[in-house]
């Protein structure tokens, strides 16, 4: 098996304390789902800027990003239907998948 990481990009922000609840809710149930196949839990991420030979650009990118996970799989696509219940999905954001490389 490959650990794959999941990088998260967009999603919204609960307005409410009971939104952020029912939110936190759902990421536990998804990271449940996975059990022993999470290998890092992540974290969410602020602001990012963007390093380059031009310099340093405080806009974060063309599409920035909000989190990540190290999971293991079997393949990509194991990962990525794993990916596919996440919860920032359901709040306008995507999770892009990659395979760790061991070096």
């Amino acid at each position: 098996m490959a650990n794959y990481v999941f990088v998260y990009h967009g999603g919204g922000m609960p307005d409410t304390p009971e939104e952020g609840a029912a939110m936190m809710e759902k990421w536990n149930s998804w990271y449940g789902s996975m059990g022993d196949a999470v290998v890092n839990g992540g974290a969410p991420v602020g602001m990012s800027k963007t390093v380059s030979a031009s310099g340093v650009a405080n806009d974060g990118g063309a599409n920035p990003v909000s989190g990540y996970t190290v999971v293991s799989a079997n393949d990509i696509d194991a990962a990525c239907a794993m990916a596919k219940g996440c919860p920032i999905i359901e709040s306008g954001g995507n999770v892009e998948v990659a395979e760790q490389i061991d070096m």
